[in-house]
């Protein structure tokens, strides 16, 4: 039996634990049926059991690939039984990577230079195409639109390895310099991508609108209407991902929604629409906004103020990448699937958000806006 079949075998098998964790989407039998027509790869995930890792996982099964996992064995550990799990840390703990071979590294899960510089190094001889997922946070100003080519952001202390708000952006750009110094810019792949959203999200940034939605009455939204922000898919981020693996694509590449096409009245309609939820949006403006103390943890996430910083992070250039292969499904089916997965979630995990408003702060929030309206 050769690997592709054994593969497409291998993936019947095991998405069904991976749907029923809500972290992979259910394949329809069209694209079940459907193979890759690239030689089966041997695709080393140094993460995997996260978030955007199972969707990548299932996609690079789902095509025939042959897949190992690389991760400390501590996270989501019966979605891939039957895969080839290598045990160890990416803080000095790389020894089981040793003396194997790949042909793509897709490493989804680097936020220090060093465990980065680490693993590159170590898998330079043993592996062809490293592919390195970023994100937008690397530039240095969002002030106004930006593209690949725009400034990266620094850090002085370049041996910080604490990742906090101030850092994140920072160190993830170390990360891009220290996979590219062992790996070689023609060897490597560096994606980009905006908020990442669809069911599994751990983070709630963008579960807050629909899951909110789906609660009904009266809820605050930030802004206006028309303010624009940005997201991505984490299937159309699998899927890119494994596209550029098969492709043995190199360079970097922003993975968004084409920028200013998507606003917070478009997600408040897709919310509304996947949940038909009796739910009243009260639109509450940013000098409101600030004259509250909401605080600690309650914030508005995805959206933006309306402040010269901020003006172009809805409006990051994804025409590279879409160039390049890349595909944004509607929002609205996003918005339905992350809906649909929310609702098999247990109820000690859905009854707080991770992120967003609690319902006390939204509360008391609404109800100073009614007073100042009147």
């Amino acid at each position: 039996m050769d690997i592709k079949r054994r593969q497409l075998l291998k993936v019947s098998a095991l998405s069904g634990a991976a749907i029923a964790s809500g972290l992979a989407p259910e394949l329809s039998s069209a694209e079940s049926d459907q193979a890759s027509t690239v030689e089966p790869l041997r695709i080393l995930v140094l993460g995997g059991t996260g978030f955007i890792g199972p969707h990548m996982v299932s996609e690079a099964l789902r095509r025939g690939h042959d897949v190992t996992l690389f991760n400390r064995g501590r996270t989501n550990n019966e979605l891939f039984p039957d895969l080839v799990t290598l045990n160890g840390d990416r803080d000095n703990g790389l020894d089981s990577l040793k003396g194997k071979k790949w042909d793509v590294v897709i490493d989804n899960s680097g936020y220090v230079p060093r465990h980065v510089a680490d693993s590159a190094r170590l898998l330079a001889s043993s592996a062809s195409h490293y592919v390195y997922v970023s994100t937008i946070s690397v530039y240095a100003s969002l002030a106004n639109p930006v593209d690949e080519d725009a400034p990266l952001a620094w850090i002085d202390d370049e041996s910080v390895e604490e990742v906090t708000n101030a850092t994140y952006g920072p160190l993830k750009a170390l990360c891009e310099k220290r996979a590219a110094r062992e790996f070689g810019e023609d060897r490597l792949a560096i994606l980009r991508p905006t908020y990442i959203c669809g069911p599994g999200d751990r983070t709630d940034r963008y579960t807050y609108w629909p899951a909110r939605t789906l609660q009904g009455g009266e809820m605050i939204w930030p802004g206006t209407p028309a303010d624009k922000i940005q997201i991505i898919d984490v299937r159309d981020l699998a899927n890119f991902t494994i596209d550029v693996c098969e492709n043995r694509t190199v360079g970097t590449f922003n993975t968004v929604t084409p920028a200013g096409s998507f606003d917070m009245g478009d997600l408040l309609g897709d919310s509304l629409a996947v949940t038909a939820a009796e739910t009243t949006p009260v639109w509450v403006d940013y000098d409101f906004i600030q004259s509250q103390d909401t605080g600690e943890g309650n914030s508005f996430p995805i959206w933006s103020p309306p402040l010269q910083e901020y003006a172009g992070s809805a409006y990051v250039n994804g025409e590279r990448a879409v160039a390049q292969g890349l595909r944004n499904r509607p929002t609205r089916e996003t918005a339905r699937d992350t809906v649909s997965w929310w609702k098999t979630l247990p109820a000690e995990r859905t009854e707080k958000t991770r992120a967003g408003l609690s319902p006390e702060i939204e509360a008391r929030l609404i109800e100073a806006w009614k007073t100042r309206k009147t």
